[in-house]
């Protein structure tokens, strides 16, 4: 076999495969048990899962990095608060088998040396990669609200946003799980977005995932804020945190569009 032929079958074989690894085949929606929405629990610390992300072969589910951090829940500085390493098992709810943590955006920031205090202030995102036993359970649309519809952008002051909390605090009542409110804008140089839903997020949504007017994926819940508006909440910025998790080491991940149309109403 002459090496002009063997350098085109190692050419197809390459593509077979980047085929069959972005074609993607979820469960359907209305019988997945992993989505955004469901409970992780990190070393007992609850949080509310965000997005399904897919590397084109491993499936991860995004949760805030202080979901793993080990300090009190006033320490929210990424660069002085520490974590759980990569590769603690995260219960996921809905899945057969703990998932893995494989990257944590506070741990990022230590190792590498980060000063810069808006970036350590709200990059507060983490990815657990799912057990492959799982994978056929996963679907990557938002309940009620469907969605999200790609990777979205900054948000202004007055703009809808929506959100899916899954606090066990709220006692299994999902009714109040989906969210709408307005956007107070962006500040820390565009890392945090301030919201107010209704109703605000509580302790155990952190996590939570955050969509616009047109289904777009912007952010993740990370605070409770007492001011401008007592009950708002800020929410880091999803793009900005892919983008320093990809120039860190972390999974190089985009975002699953949901197998559901995004209809903007929090009722099912």
């Amino acid at each position: 076999m002459n090496k002009r032929l063997i350098a085109g079958l190692a050419v197809a074989l390459s593509l077979v495969g980047a085929s069959s690894a972005a074609a993607q085949t979820w469960a359907p929606a209305s019988s997945a048990t992993v989505h955004p929405g469901v409970q992780t629990y990190t070393a007992g610390g609850q949080c509310t899962a965000n997005f399904i992300f897919t590397d084109g072969a491993d499936i991860f589910i995004g949760q805030a990095a202080h979901c793993s951090g080990t300090g009190g829940q006033t320490d929210t500085d990424g660069c002085q608060t520490q974590s759980l390493p990569n590769g603690t098992p995260v219960e996921v709810t809905g899945a057969s088998q703990p998932g893995t943590l494989a990257y944590n955006s506070w741990t990022a920031m230590q190792n590498a040396g980060e000063t810069d205090p808006d970036t350590c202030a709200y990059n507060d995102f983490a990815l657990i990669k799912l057990n492959a036993a799982d994978y056929g359970k996963v679907n990557p649309s938002v309940p009620t609200l469907g969605g999200p519809t790609g990777l979205g952008d900054t948000t202004a002051t007055g703009d809808d946003v929506y959100s899916y909390g899954n606090s066990s605090l709220r006692q299994g009542i999902t009714l109040l799980s989906p969210k709408r409110g307005i956007s107070l804008g962006a500040e820390g140089g565009g890392w945090t977005h301030l919201v107010y839903t209704v109703s605000p997020g509580i302790p155990g949504d952190s996590g939570s995932g955050f969509m616009d007017a047109d289904g777009s994926a912007f952010g993740v819940l990370s605070t409770l804020q007492i001011a401008p508006v007592a009950g708002s909440n800020g929410v880091s910025d999803l793009a900005k945190m892919l983008a320093y998790a990809r120039s860190h080491g972390g999974p190089d991940v985009t975002l699953a569009n949901g197998t559901e149309p995004f209809t903007g109403s929090i009722i099912g």
